[in-house]
């Protein structure tokens, strides 16, 4: 039997309650993930989970356990790092998850100079909108854009983005560049359907100001919605960072320079952790480094 590979089984069947969750996270089988388990508590000659039919429970030897063999495995793994380490390489797969405008427009050209880099390296860059527990769906880091944090993980903060009224210069020279807040009640904006409020704050000279607005096109795609007003569709408050190029090769126009909308802030979060493998902490540094001059 090879125990690192049970005890990870072990732990992650723990840590996610089914059997065939554990299964599925280390693309594996139902029957190999019980057998595993099986055979290591054959070994200790105690029991460490009982099996109901929904979900497994630790028993308490299983809970004693539980902490000892995550330590272990984190040995393990920091002995391996070190000696990555050594020969200055980072090796192996890193799993990422991040937004998907974020991850398509920035993330993704990262990634690619990033394997150039590190010929050793492997990068699985899953792009979705919805929050991703890391620890449940095996990520090393995810990147997350608004929404509430969990507590029980890492969460550093990499940027704060403004958010810029925009319109493409096809659509200022069909309906007029607004020259003061008043002004933008006449215009049509562009917006995401979860954002149901008739009204948008926005920060200036004057404070924190709501404006009314008014919408007749909504769309749930940041890259979708940005073609949208690079189309001429209408105005829509956009993340500086999605935005700053297009705006310096003039196919965006900022208006109301002085007005910004509500601010996004990106965290990478993940596992606590005593130590990060060097193939982790690599991405970690060039994601800190790379958002945070978006």
């Amino acid at each position: 039997m090879d125990r690192l590979r049970a005890m990870n089984v072990f732990v992650r069947s723990a840590e996610l309650g089914t059997l065939s969750a554990a299964a599925r996270s280390l693309s594996t089988t139902q029957p190999t993930v019980s057998k595993l388990i099986a055979s290591l508590e054959a070994s200790l000659g105690v029991r460490l989970l009982e099996r109901g039919p929904a979900r497994v429970m630790l028993t308490d030897e299983g809970l004693r356990f539980l902490e000892s063999a995550r330590r272990l495995l984190e040995d393990y793994e920091e002995a391996v790092a070190d000696l990555d380490e050594r020969t200055r390489q980072p090796r192996g797969l890193v799993r990422i998850s991040a937004p998907m405008a974020l991850g398509e427009l920035k993330l993704n050209p990262l990634m690619l100079r990033a394997l150039q880099q590190y010929p050793e390296l492997q990068v699985d860059l899953m792009l979705e909108d919805r929050f991703v527990d890391p620890v449940e769906e095996r990520f090393d880091l995810t990147v997350r854009i608004g929404g509430a944090l969990p507590p029980d993980l890492v969460a550093r903060e990499l940027a704060t983005w403004p958010r810029y009224i925009v319109a493409s210069p096809e659509y200022v020279r069909r309906h007029g560049r607004p020259r003061a807040l008043k002004d933008l009640a006449r215009h049509c904006f562009l917006r995401y359907p979860l954002q149901t409020d008739d009204a948008v704050t926005l920060t200036g000279p004057d404070g924190a100001v709501d404006l009314p607005i008014n919408s007749r096109y909504r769309i749930n795609h940041a890259v979708a919605l940005l073609d949208a007003v690079r189309d001429g569709a209408g105005i829509a408050f956009q993340p500086c960072w999605m935005v700053n190029e297009l705006i310096q090769r003039k196919q965006l126009v900022r208006l109301l320079p002085q007005w910004t909308g509500p601010s996004q802030t990106a965290h990478m979060v993940y596992p606590r952790r005593r130590r990060q493998p060097m193939r982790v902490q690599v991405m970690m540094d060039l994601l800190t480094r790379e958002i945070q001059s978006l």
